[in-house]
């Protein structure tokens, strides 16, 4: 009886043991389930730590996923309040806490929380809520780390089990595949909403087409208004599809009448930049350039066609007035050439002798159409050089006053009726202005109000300060301007601009724009209408107006302080700004020398490093993207021919590209796109760093005084030779007292980052001790910061 109790019992614990494991499998069974229900990452994490906490039966639960790109961590909680939510987060030592559970590789049981941190030495902490035993699980996906399961009994007590931590091993596997699910399917619909988006504002009309069927699947914003024109009021765009006739561009006419859009689009064409005339059967068309791209499945069947169409009526518009404006400039031409052609004839073919007053008056026919074509000739070569950004400018420091005095003296002498009426304040500062561009502005804008105003009427001329420009104005009292003609004023082409300018070329007011924004600042046209007159106004920047955050005060009498500001414009800070983009770089010159900087530009990096050398500049401004070299590369060149700071300008705003920047030197690091007042105050602050940490008069340390004015080193007033070496590491040991130095900074600043190799620094270190009369092991002056580098203590003055 007893043997076969025994083996009964052995029997029971067997089917109890299985028991419990179908048990056990049946929980993760259905735990599976819910954590793949769903694909979204937050249900899905969620899921995963209630369901941890059911299979083991757990107080408490929390799982944290590591944040993309540096972002905090995902931190889930399960059974406890929103409050002990927080709490748990920001515990003190909290942090540490859980970066130290999530670099345990195993899993981990814990019986005792307290005694196992203190077994670790580890600082103790105060949970938001009480926590004794514990169970911990990394959650790996194809061998990566995704997560880590934390799991704990409160105050009640209890213990985890073996079998609790084997369960959970097996439930992360399956939470590590729901896990890496759920992310790429979120890192999918961010994707696809991100190409929805760039889809839909995109400036070419995009259309994606069904191959079997034929119906567009996708028609962008783009797209609708393209054809908008060819559709009747409440009609869908599909419904083109019906009686649409395409004109290709060797004049074959395909009309959807005859094939269907799936029988066109199985043939799989690749069109590229081809001119397409859509049009339909009551005559209205809209000429586009398409292109398309077929997608073949795994078969090589087309599935879909992808169509990108432009819309070529602003380009038509464009070719019209470029053809208007070559005939009218073929016929100003001409009408000089006509009038020279005909007093040259007349003078030669005279068949005896004229009467010398009539010969002069012929040659003064010819002399003034020969001014003509010349001026008409330097008004293209001006409008191209501002297209080529060529146009030569040299600002310097000047009065209002006579920039205006100098274009009404031009204006009178050339015959002109109206009278001008000057309205200019005494107190304004200088501006910075190239005499001749601003004079041929303001010329420009005289014969302008001229021609559109009766000759009895009076054109004013005023200024006056705009934050740091100054606004010049001139008014007439003409015909006035169309609210609508406004903004196409200062187009090259502009009809509206050559009927204002009664039968001009029309280029005036164009190269007006040009010089203008060459000068950094920016000109406008107002008018309350025809009949009512038009006010043209432009800016210039004035002289030293953003040098400090403080207002400006500006001069009663401009002119005894002419010559005190024309210094201070010789002695405007160069600022070098290296970027590949044209656009861009203008912006940032612009910003510069309307803020009193002396602004070097140039799109080229391979000029950067000689205009370096030539102009000394006292900032860079950077891109950190540039063609055919790397932007920080260029920058430790630049750190090893002087010193500098750099800021880099970039588009790219991730972190690693920052810290990358900032780790190699550079000072600063603006991300694209920012603020003139942004730019310039990362600029000043630049500026007031790197002069802090410029070298005073002289450093005294005890018995060792430098003088940096004499390059003159002595110790107990007696002097020490040294050689350059020598000399400039001691200044910069000294230059930057109480900091350390790391080896690679004095290597780039004393011997210009040529080299890695810290022995020759060592060495000179060695000599510059001996004869300061120390040694390594007792050092006085020179002290060593073992594997970083080198620093001297501060001064007598400074330790005070």
């Amino acid at each position: 009886m007893k043997y076969r109790r025994s083996d009964l019992n052995y029997s029971d614990e067997r089917d109890l043991q299985i028991s419990e494991l179908r048990e056990r499998l049946s929980q993760l069974s259905a735990a599976s389930l819910r954590i793949n229900e769903s694909l979204d990452f937050d249900t899905v994490l969620q899921e995963v730590v209630d369901s941890a906490r059911t299979l083991t039966g757990s107080r408490y639960g929390a799982i944290t996923v590591p944040g993309e790109a540096g972002q905090t961590p995902h931190f889930i909680v399960s059974g406890v309040t929103r409050e002990e939510h927080q709490g748990l987060w920001e515990m003190p030592q909290g942090r540490g806490f859980f970066d130290y559970l999530s670099s345990v590789e195993e899993p981990l049981r814990v019986s005792n929380v307290e005694d196992h941190l203190k077994g670790l030495r580890l600082p103790e902490f105060a949970p938001a809520v009480p926590v004794t035993s514990l169970l911990v699980a990394p959650v790996r996906n194809q061998g990566i780390r995704v997560g880590t399961i934390y799991l704990a009994h409160g105050a009640e007590g209890g213990e985890f089990t073996r079998g609790d931590e084997e369960t959970l091993v097996l439930f992360a596997s399956q939470a590590a595949m729901a896990i890496a699910n759920a992310r790429r399917h979120r890192e999918e619909r961010r994707a696809s909403a991100d190409l929805r988006a760039l889809v839909e504002t995109s400036p070419v009309g995009v259309a994606v087409f069904d191959a079997r069927t034929g119906v567009p699947v996708l028609l962008n914003r783009e797209a609708l208004r393209i054809v908008s024109c060819l559709l009747s009021p409440n009609q869908a765009p599909e419904k083109l599809l019906d009686f649409l006739t395409f004109r290709r561009a060797d004049g074959r006419e395909i009309s959807m009448r005859e094939f269907s859009m799936a029988e066109l689009l199985s043939a799989g064409e690749t069109v590229r930049a081809e001119e397409i005339v859509l049009k339909i059967p009551d005559g209205r068309s809209v000429t586009t350039l398409i292109s398309s791209t077929p997608i073949l499945s795994d078969s090589g069947v087309v599935e879909s066609m992808v169509i990108t169409l432009q819309d070529m009526a602003a380009v038509e518009e464009s070719e019209r007035l470029r053809a208007d404006f070559l005939a009218m400039v073929s016929h100003e031409l001409r009408a000089p050439l006509t009038s020279i052609k005909g007093s040259a004839a007349t003078v030669l073919g005279s068949p005896g002798d004229m009467d010398p007053a009539v010969v002069r008056q012929f040659f003064r026919i010819i002399e003034d159409q020969a001014d003509h074509m010349n001026d008409l000739v330097a008004n293209l070569l001006d409008v191209a050089r501002i297209e080529t950004g060529t146009l030569p400018i040299t600002p310097e420091p000047a009065e209002v006053a006579v920039l205006v005095d100098r274009a009404r003296s031009a204006f009178n002498s050339a015959g002109e009726r109206n009278s001008l009426a000057v309205d200019i304040p005494p107190n304004l500062p200088l501006v910075m202005a190239d005499r001749r561009g601003i004079g041929q502005v303001l010329g420009n804008l005289f014969s302008n109000a001229a021609r559109n105003s009766p000759s009895s009427s009076v054109i004013r001329v005023s200024a006056a300060m705009d934050g740091i420009h100054v606004a010049i104005s001139v008014a007439d009292q003409g015909r006035g301007i169309p609210a609508e003609s406004l903004p196409l004023l200062f187009g090259k082409f502009s009809r509206t601009q050559t009927e204002e300018q009664g039968g001009d070329t029309g280029l005036g007011l164009a190269i007006c724009k040009g010089i203008v924004e060459a000068h950094g600042g920016r000109i406008w046209a107002e008018s309350d209408g025809p009949g009512l007159g038009a006010r043209f106004t432009f800016t210039l920047p004035t002289v030293g107006a953003a040098e400090s955050d403080t207002p400006t005060t500006f001069p009663r009498n401009p002119g005894a302080s002419l010559r005190r500001q024309q210094e201070e414009a010789r002695e405007r800070i160069p600022v070098l700004a290296v970027d590949d983009d044209p656009n861009a770089l203008r912006y940032v010159r612009d910003t510069l020398a309307a803020a009193g900087y002396a602004p070097v530009v140039t799109g080229d990096p391979s000029e950067s490093l000689r205009l370096l050398e030539d102009h000394r500049p006292r900032l860079v401004l950077l891109d950190l993207m540039l063609p055919g070299t790397d932007g920080i590369e260029l920058m430790k060149d630049m750190l090893a021919l002087a010193e500098a700071p750099v800021i880099f300008l970039s588009a790219y705003g991730q972190e690693e590209h920052i810290s990358r920047a900032l780790d190699n030197g550079a000072v600063d690091y603006v991300v694209k796109p920012f603020s003139p007042t942004e730019l310039l105050a990362r600029i000043r602050a630049a500026l007031r760093r790197h002069e802090e940490s410029d070298p005073s008069a002289s450093y005294n340390s005890g018995n060792l005084a430098i003088d940096y004015a004499q390059r003159r080193v002595t110790l107990a007033g007696i002097p020490v030779p040294l050689v350059g070496l020598e000399y400039r590491l001691l200044v910069e040991l000294s230059a930057n007292a109480g900091r350390v130095l790391t080896y690679d900074q004095l290597l780039r600043r004393v011997w210009g980052g040529k080299s890695s190799d810290i022995r020759p620094m060592r060495t000179v270190v060695s000599k510059l001790r001996r004869k300061l009369g120390e040694d390594g092991k007792n050092p006085v002056f020179i002290f060593t910061e073992p594997r970083v580098g080198f620093w001297m203590p501060k001064g007598d003055d400074e330790a005070e």
